[in-house]
């Protein structure tokens, strides 16, 4: 693993976003797995920003998004694909055609799950996987569990998500239980892995995940394993390796 220090939220966006527009300026028909939540948007602002400077070209960039909510449809403002359209995709020259989502809205988990897996294999594979991480490991919304599942499933989320989740919605009751996610086996099959953590809270879960046993129950110490990842961290979130 390879560890950038950043001072602040603002540093990791700038040098996260460095590191993906980098990954399009040599590859311009990459293959980008992107995040949601709070972390990633200003790596997204960052983007957008140097697009209208005219430094990053997206027209033939496809993407593919880690998670979905279920039971959220597309023009619901706590959706991934809302979010990802307002905070990347209307404001770059992507072609929408080209940017996936899992489908929260599909109540057959086997047919959704199948149909993702065969878009990422039918683009061969992720060039770049951008990274967030849960409190409690998770990466996308791989939960702790006693195995690493490799692709496409539907999970329920744990209390501790649904919590920390909350706070995007007006009441507990509006805090999805389920998402679909991409599966562990996706994202270790990413050429590269660009991952970004801020805050104290984070600081103990980053100490383990690159210094503690690699374990399922703590989903995001598979990343070990990996043969090109990038961890941006500030000084908060890196302040119990200390």
């Amino acid at each position: 693993m390879k560890l950038i220090k950043a001072r602040d939220y603002d540093d990791i966006s700038r040098k996260a976003a460095n590191i993906l527009s980098a990954q399009v300026i040599l590859k311009p028909d990459s293959v980008l797995g992107l995040a949601t939540g709070s972390t990633p948007i200003g790596i997204y602002n960052k983007l957008v920003d140097w697009y209208k400077k005219g430094d990053l070209d997206f027209s033939q960039v496809r993407t593919v998004n880690l998670d979905e909510y279920c039971g959220l449809s597309k023009d619901n403002d706590q959706s991934y694909y809302y979010f990802m359209n307002h905070h990347l995709f209307y404001h770059v020259n992507i072609d929408l055609k080209n940017t996936n989502f899992p489908n929260g809205m599909e109540a057959d988990a086997n047919k959704e799950c199948t149909r993702y897996n065969q878009i990422i294999e039918d683009m061969g594979g992720i060039d770049m996987q951008l990274l967030g991480i849960g409190t409690n490991g998770h990466i996308g919304f791989n939960e702790p569990n006693d195995t690493f599942i490799p692709s496409t499933h539907q999970i329920t989320l744990s209390q501790e998500t649904i919590n920390a989740n909350s706070r995007f919605f007006s009441s507990m009751e509006e805090v999805p239980t389920q998402a679909y996610t991409m599966g562990v086996g996706h994202i270790m099959n990413a050429k590269k892995i660009l991952m970004a953590v801020s805050g104290e809270n984070k600081a103990q879960i980053l100490k383990e995940v690159l210094t503690g046993p690699v374990t399922p129950f703590i989903p995001a110490t598979i990343l070990q394993f990996h043969h090109d990842v990038t961890i941006v961290a500030d000084e908060a979130a890196l302040s119990a390796l200390e």
